[in-house]
């Protein structure tokens, strides 16, 4: 694990997040949730890379000291023990006041099934933010669906800048999200595996992936530095200056 996550959590962070960033500006600082459910090494790697601070968050106080400017909420597993873990932690009413309040959040994989009203795998009832429940990729032809697969956006984004339409990303799941006609606009872009399955999100500053960019390669690592890039600027969108191809690690480059 870097040294952001590794050297103390959300304390070390915050210490961290004076990092100049390529413009000479201040790196955001993204507090990542740690719930045993996430693949934490790799975000915590590609997430620097992109020019941002990490800070691990493993209970309310966490994020509430952290001073956070950005939520990541990661996750492979299933919905009921992910929301027992998190209500153990006393993170699921901040987390929702957190996106409520439209700061910057990213659910990846089962952080963004988390976020409908609940779940078929396990009956779970979830973080209800997107009405919709998270529903078994029936006729796929494979589950779980794991591997490359291209993501189709429905309209331009910032999210997807500088990267090519229908690109491919890394996928491992069985179920996904599926959105109820009144919040149907939050869907970014579409997936087909079998069927098709709504695969980003995006309301506002709300974002939520089913692929992991930080096992995407290159264009996974350009839509996290493009997830900073908004996190930068409460206006509006900008480039991450910190963040070229060339900056990714070689394993990713290949």
């Amino acid at each position: 694990m870097s040294g952001n996550a590794a050297t103390g959590g959300a304390n070390a962070g915050r210490a961290n997040a004076t990092r100049a960033n390529g413009d000479g500006g201040p790196a955001p600082l993204v507090a990542v949730v740690d719930y045993g459910a996430g693949n934490l090494v790799s975000i915590d790697q590609a997430l620097t890379s992109v020019g941002a601070s990490v800070a691990l968050v493993r209970s309310a106080g966490d994020l509430a000291v952290t001073a956070a400017d950005a939520l990541i909420v990661p996750g492979v597993g299933a919905a009921r023990p992910a929301m027992e873990r998190l209500t153990d932690a006393g993170l699921v009413e901040p987390i929702r006041r957190w996106i409520a309040e439209r700061r910057p959040y990213l659910g990846i994989c089962l952080g963004l099934q988390l976020l409908f009203e609940g779940s078929d795998e396990d009956g779970a009832v979830t973080l209800g933010v997107l009405a919709g429940r998270t529903a078994k990729l029936d006729g796929a032809p494979t589950l779980p669906h794991i591997g490359w697969n291209q993501v189709e956006r429905r309209r331009p984004h910032p999210l997807f800048e500088g990267i090519a339409p229908a690109a491919d990303f890394y996928f491992v799941h069985s179920y996904a999200g599926s959105l109820d006609a009144k919040d149907e606009d939050a869907a970014l872009a579409d997936t087909t595996h079998g069927r098709s399955f709504v695969s980003v999100v995006a309301v506002d500053r709300l974002f939520g992936v089913q692929f992991h960019p930080e096992r995407s390669g290159i264009d996974g690592l350009r839509l996290l530095a493009n997830f900073v890039g908004i996190v930068r600027s409460p206006g509006g969108w900008s480039r991450s200056a910190a963040w070229a191809a060339d900056d990714a690690p070689a394993e990713v480059r290949a």
